[in-house]
Formats: structure tokens, C-alpha cells, sequence
């Protein structure tokens, strides 16, 4: 019998539980044995919940206790998970968690821990929800060199621009259908439509590609606030015959190129407490049957975060709204490209072929003939 431990009872939490009572049978197959919740940590008041006798308060409670052998984490942030992780790897326990903000701050130290204790920290729900991508990517990928990572990786905004495009909506009339179903925080929904979210997952991605920690901060970020138009794109203009063009609503797709395997698109359900579950469990069996031998291909080296940014120098197409200005003057000023759309005061314009301090030039040339540059977009390629 394998004893496990729940830190946190929201919504992944709680989903963590429902998954692991609905599929006992399956789970425990997978496993090897059979998988019970012996506690749930949670400073709520969950008397009258039906398996009320799980709950605690004490987390030396679960530290004090033997028969735990892994660790649920769903808390999210890092003031109370980081510590409480990394005591519990420091005791031997495995960890499983769905946390992007500890993992892309902590993951180098945190991969160091569990091996350094013989257990497993697993992490596949924090990048694109139930979609699998961790594990493909260290194990079923190994033979590959990795050259570029690029998708849809937070569902939330993907919802919104996709209600955005279909209804003709606002950005206010998107978030607010989406904070009703649940998918955007009702409070503060800055980490989904400002895009940090998106900038921990990615972070997570690069650094297990890189093999050594890449950091938030080091990554330009950009949210959907400044998307106002119907165009049928993300933050960056994603051509219709590019594979991740008709990933819509609440689903994520990462697309990975390899070397010796070409494209690879990884497709499925990014948001919602069933999905993202499913991965956390899927973790659980993992770190049963695996233990720390899982990170002989899961590793990445502690480093220290880089001056500035990680950008891009690669010249690249890109869309242009602009405002206050002829299209004449915005052909004249960017180049070679073409006029896609006229409004009433400006245009739309696609610059065949720039870089990132090429296209800064020319917005302030905009400003300074009086008109403004209110969106710009980078243009996936055609044939990615």
C-alpha cells in the first residue's frame, strides 16, 4: 500500500483526489500497488466534507509520518510549497506538482534535491495542463536534438482570443466569460492575459532543452491586453497553415522540432481541474514505479540568471496596426510589405522581413510624423 499526501485543496487538489478515488482500480494497476490519500493539508474548514477525517493543519504531521511516500503539492506560488517541497524531498518523499512558478524559479535546485535523496520531483501539470510534454520530451525525445520549441501554452487567453475572433468580442467581454466559467482568476487575471503564466511554462520548457536554468525574468513577456481586433491570432500572427492554427478554447499544443524526428505537435485540454489532475496522478505512479531513476534524463544545472533579456536577433515577419497615419506613409516608413486591412484612421500592414531594432526605429518614425503604432505582432513562419 502506498501512503500519499495532498498539500493544498483547490482546485487541482481536490481534482487530484476525485481522479484517485474514480480510477483507484486503474491507478493501482499502473502502480503496482494500491494508492490511498492518507492526508490533506488545508488551513480551510473542510468538516463536512466527506472524507473530513484526511484533513489537517500541521505539516510536520505529514514530515512525521513513514508511510508517506509522496507528496501532492497543489498550493501554488512558492511562500509556503517551496519550503514545504523541498523538506519533503530532503526526507526521501517524492513530490509531484502542478506549480509553474516554483519549478521555473526552484527547478535546478529542487531536481538536485530529489536525486540527491533518491526520490523523484515531478512536474508534467505545469506546462499545458493534462497535455503531456515533460515526459515526451526527456524520454521519448532523447534522440533528438531540440531545436526550437514554440506553442499555445496557456488556455485561458487561447479562450479568450478564440471568443475574441468568433464573436467579434472586446478583450473586457472575453476575460469576463472566461472568469465565469472558471478559467481566469476573478480578482487578478494578470498571470493569464499579462502573460506570465505563459513565461513560467516556458521557462520550464527552455531550461529542460538548455539543460541549466532558465529564468523568468530573462524572458520578454508579453500579455493580450493590446489584442483589439478579430485577426485570428495569438500574441504572435499565427498563419492558418501553421499546426497550431486551429487550437482553439481552452486547449494548449506545443510543437517541438527535433532534429532526427522533424515536428512534433503536442495536443490536448491545457486548463480545467479533470485534465490537469489526470497529469499530477499520471506523476504519482511515475515516482512509485521510478523513483529518483527518473531523473537520469530529467535534469537540468543550477546557473545563474543573464543580464538583460533572451531575445530573438533573427529578422522575422511581423504585423503592424497603426494609427493616426496613411497607409502611403506606413509603406514608406517599414518598407517592403503589403497593406492587409484600412481603417478609418490607418491601417494594418505586414512588413515582409525586420528585426526587433529595425522595427523600434520605425514606430518612432510613426510617432514622429504624428500618428501612432498600437499593436505589433510577430508572423510565424508558413511552412513551421
Amino acid at each position: 500500500m502506498a501512503k500519499i499526501a495532498i498539500l493544498g485543496f483547490g482546485t487541482v487538489g481536490s481534482g487530484v483526489y476525485e481522479v484517485l478515488c474514480r480510477n483507484a482500480a486503474g491507478v493501482s494497476r499502473r502502480a503496482g500497488e494500491p494508492v490511498e490519500v492518507k492526508y490533506i493539508l488545508d488551513p480551510k474548514d473542510f468538516s463536512a466534507h466527506p472524507a473530513a477525517n484526511l484533513f489537517i493543519k500541521n505539516f510536520d504531521t505529514i514530515l512525521e509520518d513513514p508511510e508517506i511516500r509522496v507528496v501532492v503539492e497543489t498550493i501554488g506560488g512558492t511562500r509556503f510549497a517551496y519550503p514545504y517541497v523541498k523538506a519533503c524531498l530532503e526526507s526521501g518523499r517524492s513530490v509531484c506538482t502542478s506549480n509553474k512558478e516554483m519549478v521555473a524559479t526552484y527547478g535546478a535546485e529542487l531536481l538536485a534535491l530529489a536525486k540527491a535523496h533518491n526520490c523523484a520531483f515531478l512536474f508534467e501539470a505545469s506546462v499545458g495542463g493534462g497535455t503531456p510534454i515533460i515526459t515526451p520530451m526527456h524520454q521519448c525525445l532523447a534522440a533528438n536534438v531540440i531545436t526550437e520549441v514554440e506553442g499555445i501554452v496557456n488556455g485561458t487567453t487561447n479562450f479568450m482570443l478564440t471568443k475574441m475572433v468568433r464573436e467579434n468580442l472586446g478583450f473586457d467581454e472575453a476575460l469576463k466569460i472566461a472568469q465565469e466559467l472558471g478559467y481566469a482568476e476573478t480578482k487578478d487575471p494578470g498571470d493569464d492575459v499579462d502573460g506570465r503564466d505563459a513565461c513560467r511554462k516556458i521557462a520550464i520548457l527552455s531550461s529542460l532543452v538548455c539543460g541549466h536554468q532558465i529564468y523568468p525574468q530573462n524572458i520578454p513577456t508579453r500579455g493580450i491586453r493590446d489584442i483589439t481586433v478579430a485577426a485570428g491570432v495569438e500574441p504572435c500572427l499565427v498563419p492558418k497553415s501553421h499546426q497550431l492554427a486551429g487550437v482553439d478554447d481552452v486547449f494548449n499544443a506545443v510543437l517541438v522540432k527535433g532534429d532526427m524526428l522533424g515536428d512534433v505537435v503536442f495536443y490536448g485540454k491545457g486548463a480545467g481541474k479533470l485534465p490537469t489532475a489526470s497529469a499530477v496522478v499520471a506523476d504519482v505512479v511515475d515516482a512509485l514505479k521510478n523513483g529518483s531513476k527518473v531523473h537520469d534524463s530529467l535534469f537540468w544545472q543550477p546557473a545563474e540568471p543573464v543580464e538583460g533579456m533572451l531575445t530573438d536577433p533573427a529578422p522575422a515577419a511581423y504585423y503592424v496596426r497603426a494609427a493616426g497615419v496613411a497607409p502611403a506613409v506606413v509603406e514608406a516608413i517599414y518598407g517592403r510589405g503589403r497593406v492587409v486591412d484600412e481603417h478609418f484612421d490607418g491601417c494594418s500592414y505586414l512588413v515582409e522581413q525586420a528585426d526587433a531594432k529595425a522595427m523600434a526605429e520605425a514606430a518612432r518614425k510613426v510617432e514622429t510624423v504624428g500618428g501612432s503604432v498600437k499593436l505589433v505582432l510577430k508572423k510565424l513562419p508558413e511552412d513551421a
